[in-house]
């Protein structure tokens, strides 16, 4: 049977998360009502416009393309999974939405990591002693596409991974199978972006017993 991973959301808006998750060999669930995740092995938190400011404790100053209900969707479905224990990986506003979740805050507008033309960007990164450094090893290149990053991290989590002028690129739960890169893996060249997600069903199947 397919390891269930479960995106909140419309497929046709996640179309290269799918490709990707299947690719990795599970199998991706959609829904715009959070109730069917209960039936899945882990959660993926996609790419997509800002966080309500307010949740993390600041004025609105920068942030954009706000999406106030998948917001709270998402939220509530970190709390359901982390009570679970079951694994989530965000990816760049998913790693966004992971460390306010965790009580975190975010640098609303950051210059020289958006996309170019419509085009990401291509950065080098340097990874700390992690799960994440087993599928990146110590230096890797990845792509580039937020205005948004993690500033103070929140409750339980570490940054692991870093561009060169210091954004963090990456975090880990200490304790929970909770982690999210900056990068978008899904539509990265090459090998990277695919380990990275077999690993995520990896521990998904783990959870499953």
């Amino acid at each position: 049977m397919d390891c269930m991973i479960f995106i909140f959301g419309k497929e046709e808006r996640y179309v290269n998360y799918r490709r990707a998750v299947e690719t990795a060999g599970g199998q991706a669930f959609f829904s715009d009502t959070p109730e069917p995740a209960v039936d899945c092995a882990g959660l993926l938190l996609p790419g997509g416009g800002d966080l309500e400011p307010w949740r993390y404790g600041q004025p609105n100053t920068a942030s954009r393309e706000l999406e106030p209900e998948r917001d709270a969707a998402e939220l509530l479905l970190l709390e359901r999974f982390t009570a679970a224990g079951k694994p989530v990986l965000g990816i760049c506003r998913g790693l966004q939405t992971i460390n306010v979740f965790f009580g975190g805050t975010l640098i609303q507008d950051l210059p020289g990591h958006s996309a170019v033309d419509g085009a990401d960007r291509r950065h080098g990164v340097r990874t700390a002693a992690s799960f994440l450094r087993r599928i990146c090893g110590e230096e890797a290149v990845v792509n580039s596409a937020h205005h948004q990053a993690v500033d103070r991290l929140g409750q339980g989590l570490e940054a692991v991974q870093w561009a060169p002028d210091g954004v963090v690129e990456a975090a880990e739960h200490r304790t929970l199978p909770v982690w999210g890169v900056q990068w978008h893996p899904e539509r990265l060249p090459g090998e990277l972006g695919r380990r990275l997600f077999e690993a995520f069903l990896e521990r998904c199947r783990l959870g499953q017993g």
